[in-house]
């Protein structure tokens, strides 16, 4: 089972990475993957459009960074080498680790 305060923060992680897919990718398709692993919540999101640069403007994926942060997770954001963007979110189930 994956904790209220995990589930919440991957759910805002997910709505703003297709936030940013719609707003700024220019991208034909994105696809969202969810995975239990070991004691952890994989997100990863990546799409097809432009990529863009390693940082992007806006609060977006400072945001995203910040609630992984909270829960003791990382996240990854950037261009994907085969083009398109990429973020990937580790969320600790115990969602307390780093507090």
């Amino acid at each position: 089972m994956v904790p209220s305060a995990v589930g919440e923060a991957g759910y805002r992680i997910v709505q703003e990475s297709l936030t940013n897919v719609m707003r700024h990718s220019g991208a034909s398709a994105a696809c969202v993957h969810i995975r239990l692993v070991d004691d952890g919540l994989d997100i990863e999101v990546t799409d097809d459009g432009c990529g863009g640069g390693p940082v992007a403007t806006g609060h977006g994926i400072q945001g995203m960074a910040e609630r992984a942060a909270a829960l003791g997770g990382r996240i990854h954001a950037g261009p994907r080498d085969q083009g398109g963007w990429r973020v990937w979110v580790r969320l600790p189930l115990s969602g307390s680790e780093g507090r």
